[in-house]
Order: structure tokens, then sequence, then C-alpha cells
């Protein structure tokens, strides 16, 4: 993928903002995200000559983080809790069923880019397991029927 001026306009500009900020990598790499909805490879050169890492250590940072894409995702974010919580009452069912009714894999998206899902590690609704996020929106006690209506309403928005 290529990016274009502007998004190399904004990386640069956060490389800059948070330059010279003790501990500035996760932030960085938060207001990136925030703005082009993924941390792009292409962006590891000016970060590793800016703050004197290596392109290596800055893609180790990348994907150390579960929260980090490296490619665009979707229109909608569907995350599905792995915690042990969300485990013990039935998640690893409900991302099976997401994955056959989706047709895709964690780190995927849909072929009509509608929907990317996506693990994550605690959403902390533990006590409405198991939890999902669509894009900004904690739900609980999910169910293969509720997920159906998430997504359904997802696609349809």
């Amino acid at each position: 993928m290529t990016l274009s001026s502007k998004q190399i306009e904004k990386i640069n500009k956060h490389v800059q903002k948070y330059q010279n900020v003790p501990g500035a990598l996760l932030p960085l790499m938060h207001a990136i995200q925030d703005d082009l909805g993924f941390v792009p490879e292409e962006s590891y050169q000016p970060i590793s000559k800016a703050y004197n890492l290596s392109v290596a250590e800055i893609h180790g940072f990348v994907t150390f983080y579960h929260h980090f894409r490296t490619h665009l995702p979707g229109k909608n974010i569907l995350q599905i809790c792995r915690a042990e919580s969300c485990q013990s009452m039935g998640s690893e069912e409900l991302e099976n069923y997401c994955q056959k009714k989706l047709g895709i894999n964690y780190h995927e998206t849909t072929e009509d880019n509608l929907i990317t899902l996506e693990p994550v590690y605690c959403l902390g609704n533990c006590a409405c397991s198991p939890a999902v996020m669509i894009n900004e929106e904690v739900i609980g006690r999910v169910t293969p029927e509720k997920i159906d209506q998430i997504i359904e309403d997802a696609v349809d928005s």
C-alpha cells in the first residue's frame, strides 16, 4: 500500500509532536492509528529515524500490542473478548461462530469491507461475559443470536 501525501503529513506531524516526550512511542502509535485507522508499515522508517530505533524495534513494538493494526480495517470493527472470564462463559464458541458466519479469521476483513474481526484481551465487562465490542460499544452476555443482530445492525448502519 502506498500512503497518500496527506497520510504521510499526518504521520510526520505526530512524530514531531511526540519526539521529545519521554515514553512517547505508545501515545505516538495511538495517535497514528486514531488518525489513519492503522499504523502503516511505511511509517516505521520515519519513526525509527526520529526516535533512534531500528525498524525492527518499531515493528516489534507495533506487533507486540494486539490493539495496533498494520492494515486498514473495515467499516466496522468487531472485537471478541478472549480474557479468562469471557472464555469461561463461552467466548471461544462465540469466536468460532463469528469466524464461520463472517468467513474470516482474526485480523481479517470481510470481502465487502464491512467488518474486521479482532481479538481483545479484556473489555472490563467481566460480570456480563462473554463480551464483544463493535466499534466503540461494549456489549455483554453475547449469544450467537445476539451476535447475529450486532452484525446485522453494523452492516445496515
